[in-house]
């Protein structure tokens, strides 16, 4: 009986701490734009050809990701991705998820955004409710709540989705992990079956057809140079450039 409660209590502040980091938002010029996507649709790639280019037009950028971004968060990434934890339960996952995005909130995203930065930030709340709510079937609800308690409100100013078959992000996603050699450290995901790949793609194009205006949907299965130009576009576009 305490739950919704607390629940109630936390949504409401929640809303006000959100105005209040638009406002700062607004107040310094600082944006956050996040990249989501399954396994292997080319995210990694993208934002950092998407730096480069606003860099390269005097932006002050700052690449960063979830899970990690942060010392916590690197160690929470670290467990959640360990192959060897495939006994994890969902709601640990989920907590995990919401502890890490806390601190990045706390230590990297704020702060940034109060210094007119462009954050561009590689998965953020979209994933979460994307792997743990329509991937693992958690209580949406309450995925989204936890979001709400982690990010103090906080959402992006457009996301780019990144949206291809599964089957080609997996194997783009174990090409790379064997190239780089963290097959046996950060594979959990990539060992799921194609059922779970299917459902959270299914939850992210869900989230889009739900917020238009957000989430931008590019198709990562084309050659990445007109991926990256159709990014661009967007991109340039929210920033009035």
């Amino acid at each position: 009986m305490i739950f919704p409660v607390i629940s109630i209590i936390l949504k409401k502040g929640s809303r006000r701490r959100g105005r209040d980091i638009e406002q700062r938002k607004q107040d310094s010029g600082g944006i956050l734009i996040t990249v989501e996507g399954i396994e292997g649709s080319g995210k990694t790639t993208q934002l950092a050809a998407l730096g480069a280019y606003l860099q390269a037009k005097g932006f002050p950028v700052r690449l960063t990701r979830e899970p990690g971004g942060t010392p916590i968060g690197d160690a929470i990434r670290a467990i959640l991705l360990r192959p060897d934890h495939a006994d994890m339960a969902p709601m640990t996952e989920l907590l995990l998820m919401g502890a890490g995005r806390a601190q990045h909130v706390h230590e990297v995203l704020r702060p940034g955004l109060g210094r007119g930065e462009v954050l561009l930030c590689d998965r953020f709340s979209d994933a979460t409710l994307a792997y743990q709510g329509y991937g693992r079937g958690l209580d949406l609800e309450r995925v989204r709540w936890v979001n709400e308690a982690a990010t103090g409100g906080l959402k992006p100013d457009l996301t780019i989705l990144l949206d291809c078959p599964v089957e080609m992000g997996l194997e783009r996603s174990w090409a790379r992990l064997r190239e780089d050699g963290k097959a046996g450290e950060e594979s959990r995901f990539e060992k799921e079956a194609l059922e779970f790949h299917r459902r959270v793609r299914e939850g992210y194009l869900h989230i889009a057809r739900q917020e238009p205006d957000r989430v931008k949907v590019v198709d990562g299965g084309c050659p990445p140079e007109g991926v990256e130009e159709e990014i661009r576009e967007h991109v340039c576009r929210r920033l009035g450039v």
